[in-house]
């Protein structure tokens, strides 16, 4: 049974990221210019040997910086970085991935910027990676608002395998699938990075750490579709790259069309000790998110002071405007999840098109959940259908749900199903001006055990319709 004290941290210890080692001390005593390798930079050579060239002279000479001057672009396709090396994009120095797949070659790395088991690796400055990612779009759909991809699209970057990790300043956009991949990383820093992605080029995630330990993410600012900052355990049948830990996203702000801030949807390893605080969600598709599908198990994890604003979008983009959406539900058939446990939301408010809901498969429940000082206003704003939850990915036998994973349900400001302990403290339900036929209670629990109700204020949305609806 999870103790009081591991149930109430309030803070990660992140004193392996304080104490990674600092560039200033290794990497002082060399710097190079791509354009001394033979780098032309007018965005229509491709640069990528020059460029690799630099990286590899200044790893084999014991580290040092390369430098992608500013005034200048330069077509690349993938890059590896390399030990003690610093990739330097000074001033406006831009790099644009090439469209051409046959320039991506590794088959382990599948980004533009790439590692694979290296340490002490540096991508700094105030200069700017380009994934180009229309010139990866085959036709747009207006109905789904959105791109259908070509069969080739790089990530941005793919950092696999990497140790003291430090990625700081610089902005990339266009992505045209995921933006900043980590995969199995430790002793990680992602401070003040901007990002620019399309709102309807799907799967490009702004931040996604993978099987990390050791990690912080702060001060950065997203615009991209699908998720935002989204913690994950991928499937891994090759080597085992180990669970997510001691993870901290702060100061962080994100607009996308999906989740902001996210756990999931791969949970196929364990995930603990993630912290989320100071964050804004400027709009998305739903608020704080944990998606659970696989037999990982989750816990000890904190979403504190964070704003939103969710809403629908068109139906092929996941998220039908919860204000917070935490499911437990298995994706294949005869599958099982892992536990997911000890899960706190502490001043976490906003508006949003749709409840905020703690859900899970009967036999899976969610166990000890704290919700304090929330505060949710459920309006309507936008035209898409209401009057359900989205429960994808899920399996395609569940007769609760529509076909594609959708779930007829009325909209209460709060909703807990199949939970295991919950406090509900200091919280309050509040209605906008534009109401929907489907608006309901200001909180209905189903199955729940041990619940608690502390101060808890709301009316719901229909005259004579008592407040709460516990069952």
């Amino acid at each position: 049974m999870a103790t009081r004290r591991s149930f109430l941290f309030s803070s990660l210890s992140l004193g392996a990221v304080a104490g990674m080692p600092s560039f200033a001390q290794s990497m002082l005593s060399h710097e190079v210019n791509v354009l001394s390798f033979g780098a032309v930079g007018d965005g229509v050579m491709l640069d990528t040997a020059a460029i690799q060239r630099a990286i590899d002279t200044t790893a084999a000479s014991g580290g040092g910086r390369v430098v992608v001057p500013g005034g200048k672009q330069f077509l690349t396709g993938a890059l590896m970085l390399k030990s003690n090396v610093d990739l330097h994009l000074a001033d406006d120095g831009a790099l644009l991935a090439s469209p051409d797949a046959a320039h991506y070659p590794y088959k382990r790395n599948s980004g533009v910027i790439n590692a694979d088991g290296a340490s002490n690796v540096h991508i700094s400055g105030t200069g700017h990676v380009d994934g180009q990612g229309m010139k990866f779009m085959g036709k747009y759909s207006p109905f789904d608002e959105r791109w259908e991809p070509l069969p080739f699209r790089p990530r941005m970057f793919h950092l696999r395998g990497c140790t003291g990790l430090e990625i700081s300043g610089i902005s990339f956009g266009h992505s045209p699938e995921w933006g900043l991949h980590t995969l199995g990383c430790e002793h990680v820093l992602v401070d003040g990075i901007r990002i620019r992605n399309y709102l309807d080029v799907p799967n490009c995630d702004g931040i996604d750490p993978d099987r990390c330990r050791d990690m912080e993410i702060k001060n950065c600012d997203l615009v991209c579709a699908d998720d935002g900052i989204v913690i994950k355990t991928s499937e891994q049948k090759d080597e085992d790259y180990g669970p997510a830990h001691n993870i901290t996203v702060r100061d962080c702000s994100v607009t996308c069309r999906d989740s902001g801030i996210k756990i999931g949807t791969e949970t196929f390893g364990d995930i603990s000790k993630i912290l989320f605080e100071r964050c804004r969600i400027v709009s998305g598709g739903r608020g704080p998110t944990i998606t659970h599908r696989q037999p990982g198990n989750i816990q000890d994890v904190e979403f504190r002071d964070i704003d939103f604003l969710a809403q629908h979008h068109a139906a092929r983009w996941w998220g039908w405007g919860e204000a917070a959406s935490v499911t437990v539900w298995p994706r294949t058939l005869n599958g099982k999840t892992g536990s997911l446990s000890n899960i706190r939301f502490k001043n976490v408010r906003g508006v949003a098109e749709n409840s905020f809901r703690i859900d899970a498969h009967p036999e899976m429940p969610v166990r000890n959940v704290l919700l304090e000082n929330c505060s949710v206003k459920i309006d309507r704003w936008t035209q898409y259908p209401g009057g359900r939850f989205d429960n994808r990915p899920t399996r395609p036998d569940d007769p609760m749900r529509e076909p594609g994973g959708l779930e007829k349900h009325d909209t209460p400001s709060y909703f807990l199903r199949n939970v295991q302990g919950a406090v509900v403290r200091n919280c309050i339900a509040e209605w906008g001006l534009h109401q929907s036929d489907a608006f309901s209670y200001a909180l209905e629990a189903q199955n729940v055990s041990g619940l608690k109700l502390e101060n808890f204020k709301g009316k719901s949305a229909r005259p004579g319709m008592p407040a709460t609806s516990i069952h």
